[in-house]
């Protein structure tokens, strides 16, 4: 599946996105897919997930939600976090690019992606802090996006006054959320509460628990990548967007 480099325009600058298109489109209004990235950029491993949805028959985008930094990286997901500077950085701008700046750099994706010829509905998903950004979009968008899923995503029920799990009542599409089996960004407390807010909500919804599984095993390029835990996902994500974005 080729991949096409793109510019966003937001109302922030210009975000750098990666665009897949399926070779075989489904008849009828065409359904697209957003991935949101985890916390250490555009770089192969989410590329080779494109190409996959893609050829599922989304067209896929893959946007940089780190542009308002200009040049960084390239990172390394495996070695990142041990070199104390490049944690700093990551850390502060994954602090920096807030629920509300996504909710606003939403808006422009879902504008693009249908330039790009996805004029159905839209599938979100994250990994790690992409899976709170995923749970953003889909409140902030919720005529358009008719699936979300979050994997081993971090603080999606926390206490800060943006956490998702504030927002999901404006939710109108499915939502799957996949925990990594312990993981101390998203305890079992918030995921208790997750579900909660989402039952609460009437949002059609799953939160699984992947045990054995920890943080960032669905993204290749990771330490902890399990394959078959990602075959897992792969499968969970799939059957959600094909009975939801048909």
């Amino acid at each position: 599946m080729a991949k096409q480099e793109i510019e966003i325009r937001t109302e922030d600058g210009v975000a750098k996105a990666s665009l897949f298109l399926p070779v075989k489109p489904p008849a009828g209004a065409q359904p697209g897919v957003i991935l949101y990235m985890d916390a250490f950029g555009l770089r192969p491993a989410l590329d080779d997930m494109g190409a996959r949805l893609a050829g599922a028959g989304y067209v896929v985008l893959i946007p940089d939600l780190f542009y308002r930094f200009g040049d960084y990286g390239p990172l390394d997901a495996k070695t990142a976090f041990s070199d104390p500077e490049t944690r700093d950085t990551i850390m502060r701008m994954m602090k920096e690019t807030t629920s509300d700046k996504n909710r606003r750099d939403s808006g422009s994706f879902i504008e693009a992606i249908t330039r790009a010829g996805a004029t159905g509905k839209i599938g979100v998903v994250g990994y790690c802090m992409g899976g709170g950004r995923a749970l953003t979009a889909a409140a902030a968008y919720p005529d358009r996006i008719a699936a979300a899923a979050s994997f081993h995503g971090g603080n999606l029920a926390s206490d800060t006054p943006d956490s998702p799990h504030r927002l999901v009542s404006s939710i109108k599409g499915r939502v799957y959320i996949g925990s990594a089996g312990v993981d101390r960004s998203f305890p079992p407390e918030q995921s208790a509460r997750l579900a909660e807010a989402l039952r609460a909500a009437e949002v059609d919804h799953i939160v699984e628990n992947y045990v054995g599984m920890a943080h960032g095993w669905a993204v290749s390029d990771h330490g902890v990548y399990d394959e078959q835990g990602a075959e897992r996902h792969w499968t969970r994500l799939t059957t959600l967007f094909a009975e939801c974005l048909s």
